[in-house]
């Protein structure tokens, strides 16, 4: 099984009062749908769902958590989000999931991208939800982790934290940042040979586990390596551009939100600075090639992640397409909202089939999934969630801004691993507080 040896985490608060009101207990039979002979507890209802398309299935409550508004990224956010309703829409026009239909609807709340809002709205839907369609964000999921475990909770994290795969509560999908910025060190190392790498990030999480994989693989190379945190903040980066400015590095991988990439590239580059920067995955959002930065981008800018864009050619990709139509702006929020729901499916599907749709089944079947499948959108072998700490694949693309692609950033390389992620084994989270 997947064990996090060491992660802090904000402590959480206890359900008060029991759950015997909650909707789980409207369960069996009672002129209500649902599965015949499936055991289920808390979250999942014999009644329809609100929005039902077969009002004589039950329903499943799944939870979502996301940044709707004011944090830095809600506009990845709400494209996740919405992906993710769209997701389940089509399981539910395919029939459901063993005599119920899903509903991401009912239980959507807004973290603001704060750890004590993330709790604070965690708690007030706990006790309505088998499991959360999605937790966004590393330092925010760090701060109910303790809670999901402790409930047999499922959750599919918006974040790629190495952290996530020694939990087993946790439905991670495609490389964490630390082995995507490996591969980044190396395709930059085949592309333009750095002799120097500084990482610029975010404190925590999502920003310290980034660096940890770029100065992994710079020492492995036998680069010279500088560390540099930043604050969230358009406004505050004057530490990290100075930092730039000073000392020059070959290539930048970059880990903040995409409005604090704007200002540093944009910035460093109208001094004077002419290295190459590449940006972990959410740190790019296409507005920004309308920004002032983007002739800045367009030069010195590169982009990984996890997996093909939103045009890509999978039967994923183009069930996505078909469900969701053409959104405006389009962002590949879209395409990482419905990459990251297939592990859930897959562990709802197992659960049904084994006939218990409580907490607990769902997590024994997520447990022991061997593989998932994502319809082409992550290659063979994706979701080996049995296979331990190193069962998800380690694969990344690279792009660069371009206005004229769907999602403003044109493929320079397809899904790779390079030889420095290729050779790692993952024994421990790469960043622990």
């Amino acid at each position: 099984m997947r064990r996090l040896s060491a992660l802090s985490v904000v402590a959480v608060l206890v359900l008060a009062g029991s759950l015997a009101g909650c909707r789980g207990k409207d369960n069996g039979g009672g002129g209500g749908g649902g599965g015949t002979g499936i055991k289920t507890d808390v979250g999942v209802t014999a009644a329809a769902c609100p929005q039902a398309i077969d009002k004589t299935k039950g329903c499943i409550y799944l939870g979502v958590i996301s940044d709707l508004t004011v944090g830095p990224f809600a506009p990845l956010a709400v494209p996740i989000t919405n992906a993710q309703k769209a997701f389940w829409k089509r399981v539910n026009e395919k029939g459901g999931i063993g005599g119920y239909e899903i509903d991401v609807t009912t239980n959507v709340r807004d973290n603001k991208y704060n750890p004590q809002t993330h709790n604070e709205v965690y708690q007030e839907i706990k006790g309505k939800v088998l499991a959360l369609a999605q937790t966004l964000g590393s330092p925010t999921t760090a701060a109910i982790i303790s809670d999901l475990k402790a409930n047999n909770i499922v959750a599919v994290p918006a974040s790629w934290t190495s952290a996530w795969a020694f939990e087993d509560v946790i439905l991670e999908s495609g490389a964490n940042y630390c082995i995507e910025s490996m591969n980044a060190v190396d395709f930059a190392k085949d592309t333009f040979a750095p002799k120097s790498v500084m990482a610029v990030h975010y404190a925590g999480d999502y920003g310290d586990d980034a660096a940890a994989g770029a100065k992994y693989a710079a020492e492995k190379l036998g680069l010279t390596f500088k560390d540099v945190k930043t604050d969230p903040g358009q406004d505050k980066q004057a530490g990290a551009i100075a930092a730039i400015l000073a000392e020059k590095p070959d290539l930048v991988i970059l880990t903040t939100a995409p409005a604090e990439a704007a200002a540093i590239v944009g910035t460093t580059a109208a001094q004077g600075f002419t290295g190459h920067f590449i940006g972990t995955s959410p740190t790019w959002n296409p507005a920004l090639n309308l920004s002032p930065a983007a002739p800045a981008l367009g030069a010195l800018y590169m982009q990984s992640a996890p997996w093909l864009p939103w045009a890509a050619d999978t039967p994923g990709h183009q069930a996505m397409r078909t469900a969701l139509g053409t959104p405006s702006p389009l962002s590949d929020g879209y395409t990482a909202g419905w990459v990251w729901s297939y592990p859930l499916k897959a562990a709802l599907e197992k659960a049904a089939a084994n006939k218990d749709l409580t907490r607990k089944g769902v997590l024994d079947a997520a447990k022991s999934l061997s593989s998932v499948d994502y319809e082409g959108m992550l290659p063979t072998g994706a979701g080996n969630y049995a296979g331990g700490a190193n069962g998800q694949v380690k694969v990344t693309a690279i792009f660069k801004p371009d206005k004229t692609q769907p999602t403003g950033a044109a493929k320079v390389k397809d899904l790779f691993t390079g030889p420095t992620a290729q050779s790692y084994t993952l024994t421990k989270p790469c960043f622990t507080p």
